[in-house]
């Protein structure tokens, strides 16, 4: 492609760099920073300039001199996200600028914040200075701020051995025989199931127990579409089933009928595991399934 003879072609280039004289209150800044610490300058107003100035730029008056360390810890009080960061940015990974005020500062510094996840920045943000190994003098010898840490997640895992009381372990032995046990109050005579020694409602002894029959009526159910090891299928019904007899239901799975179809006063029945597999376990009943019988009217 031909060149265009209208435009001429310049270079500007300072060999070794352009090198300057900071004056005294930056070269303290940068000679602060080579040592991992952030100074400021206090105004004849009182404030604290963070980066320091020689002259208040609220008043124009020189400043005391008097360097006050701030930080390191500041808090961001604007941002821009950079998703794509440039070759001359701080960092090679997406990263916020932010205007972030130290502790102890009365003006705001720029630099590049590296969250977690581009959701976790936030005004308000708690951040610290991430430091280069080898610091020089320079506003780079901080690599970027970093929010600081205000959660662990700790692996937490316990064991431990749970022993069936005395009437559950009465019930779960019925269980295992195919045999859903029960009781009846002596003081107001409702009857419950699982068996228990003592009413839930008024306190009064269960003394003996009482055989139930392994089919009831739904009184309540819930679709569920979370995977369970227990069910069948998903979606799956579990569902509050008041057994004939019973005056408390229990919680159990239903299956046999798509989950659309199932209602409450629908009939079921226990679906039992053979007996040859059977436990002291609620797994013995796989799930209840309809009897096919007319529905039960709800009071």
């Amino acid at each position: 492609m031909p060149s265009d003879p209208l435009v001429a072609q310049h270079v500007l280039e300072f060999p070794g760099g352009y090198t300057r004289s900071t004056g005294p209150v930056v070269g303290r800044f940068l000679t602060e920073l080579r040592e991992r610490r952030i100074v400021g300058v206090r105004t004849s107003e009182g404030g604290v300039l963070v980066p320091p100035l020689e002259y208040d730029p609220a008043t124009g008056e020189p400043v005391t001199g008097e360097y006050v360390e701030v930080g390191p810890a500041g808090t961001v009080t604007t941002w821009t996200w950079v998703e794509e960061p440039l070759d001359t940015h701080p960092v090679d990974v997406p990263f916020a600028w932010a205007l972030i005020a130290l502790d102890g500062a009365d003006t705001a510094l720029v630099h590049a914040v590296v969250p977690e996840h581009p959701k976790a920045m936030r005004t308000g943000m708690r951040v610290r200075p991430v430091w280069r190994e080898q610091p020089t003098g320079h506003i780079t010898d901080i690599r970027h701020f970093a929010p600081e840490v205000t959660k662990i997640v700790s692996p937490v895992r316990a064991e431990y051995r749970l022993r069936a009381g005395g009437s559950l372990a009465v019930f779960l032995a019925g269980v295992e025989r195919g045999v859903l046990l029960g009781g009846r109050c002596e003081r107001c005579a409702k009857v419950y199931v699982p068996y228990r020694t003592f009413c839930p409602e008024c306190g009064g002894p269960i003394p003996d127990t009482l055989e139930l029959p392994d089919t009831g009526t739904i009184t309540t159910f819930a679709i569920n579409n979370l995977p369970d090891p227990r069910a069948p299928e998903v979606p799956f019904v579990s569902a509050y089933i008041l057994l004939d007899g019973a005056d408390l239901p229990m919680i159990a799975l239903v299956a046999g009928v798509p989950a659309h179809e199932v209602r409450q006063g629908m009939r079921v029945r226990a679906v039992w595991v053979p007996e040859s597999e059977r436990t002291a376990s609620m797994a013995n009943i796989r799930w209840f399934a309809p009897t096919g019988e007319p529905d039960v009217e709800l009071s």
